[in-house]
């Protein structure tokens, strides 16, 4: 072969090369950008495709719900994807999916991603408030969930599964097993005949995704975790509307336990009678319920109300303070103090009026 027909097979050599690593790199660009957004995030993001919504807009949908990884490869995939009958509805997602997950449970209306029924267990909520909001969106009493919700037995069996449950929770003091252990948020049932244990399940699987990221932090800061969520839950309920409060609150209740001290904490005694009230009779604060914060030194016997990531995060961040006093005002504004006397000045100095207990 001549010298120039070795040139010119080196050339075509080279060309070809570069259109294939060219080609190669489009496609792994393309597959790339059409992958999950976050793989590691499964929390649910709820979209909503209007009637008569086309691949591309859908696309535009997603993005805006950060589902879209590159917009220029998702619109590619618009148009190549071949879906044909995409189905107009609510649905549940997560950045954990890719594109072609998510067109394809679109065009599919898959039932497995559809959003029929929500529900919200709010922060500082007790059990039995958890319950009801339960109840208002499904076919179960109030009545019904409790039930199941203490039932031993069930308890026994998720204490098996999930690692924060122990046997804390079945000591005889405690009034309800669960409660403080669903983490707060709005959950989305998608199942067409969800059971009461299952929806429960959905809650404590996001409780354990909240202690799991906190672990080394509970572990250095000496508290079990049933120690921690029932510290969390006073917190909680006391005010814990920002993260200095949260945290100051928190240091207070720890100092008040260094010094073998009651916690001193109305929210409490609420908790005992399943309500919430700033005007406590005499007789609910003389209560000899072991959950009385107002008598008894020390640990109650467990949580009173669900526990949001603030007040987790206050209880793991405590404020360094030699405060052994707080009170919350009528405007919200919280007075801390050292003593009782200073405590007594800050209760005379900002009252609680009848107007603002009966707005």
């Amino acid at each position: 072969m001549s010298k120039q027909g070795r040139i010119s097979l080196k050339a075509i050599f080279i060309v070809v090369l570069i259109v294939v690593v060219a080609f190669t790199g489009g496609i792994l660009f393309y597959l790339n950008g059409i992958g999950a957004v976050d793989s590691s995030n499964t929390d649910n993001v709820l979209v909503e495709i209007p009637n008569g919504s086309g691949a591309t807009a859908i696309v535009y949908i997603l993005n805006d719900a950060g589902l879209i990884k590159n917009m220029n490869c998702a619109k590619v995939n618009a148009r190549i994807g071949g879906y044909d009958s995409l189905q107009a509805n609510t649905y549940i997602f997560n950045k954990a999916m890719t594109l072609p997950e998510i067109m394809k449970a679109i065009n599919t209306g898959d039932f497995q991603y559809l959003s029929k029924t929500s529900f919200q267990l709010k922060e500082g909520y007790r059990l039995t408030q958890c319950a009801e909001s339960l109840a208002e969106v499904t076919d179960f009493s109030k009545d019904d969930i409790m039930a199941v919700w203490d039932d031993k037995d069930y308890v026994q069996e998720l204490i098996g599964q999930y690692w924060f449950l122990t046997n804390d929770v079945l000591n005889d003091k405690i009034m309800h097993p669960l409660e403080g252990y669903l983490f707060p948020d709005t959950y989305f049932i998608t199942e067409s005949d969800p059971t009461i244990q299952s929806v429960t399940e959905m809650a404590l699987d996001e409780m354990d995704a909240a202690l799991s990221e906190r672990k080394a932090g509970i572990e250095a800061a000496g508290y079990s975790i049933h120690q921690f969520l029932t510290l969390g839950s006073i917190v909680c309920k006391e005010g814990c509307a920002t993260d200095e409060d949260a945290a100051h609150i928190a240091g207070v209740f720890k100092n008040r336990l260094d010094q073998e001290m009651s916690l001193g904490s109305d929210v409490t005694v609420c908790y005992i009678f399943d309500e919430d009230r700033v005007d406590l009779k005499v007789s609910q604060l003389e209560s000899d319920s072991p959950y009385n914060a107002r008598k008894v030194s020390g640990w109650i016997p467990g949580p009173i109300s669900t526990v949001p990531a603030m007040a987790m995060d206050g209880v793991l961040n405590a404020a360094d303070t030699d405060d052994l006093f707080f009170y919350a005002g009528p405007d919200g504004t919280i007075y801390y103090a050292k003593t009782n006397e200073e405590h007594q000045k800050n209760v005379a100095d900002h009252p609680w009026t009848e107007e603002d207990l009966n707005p």
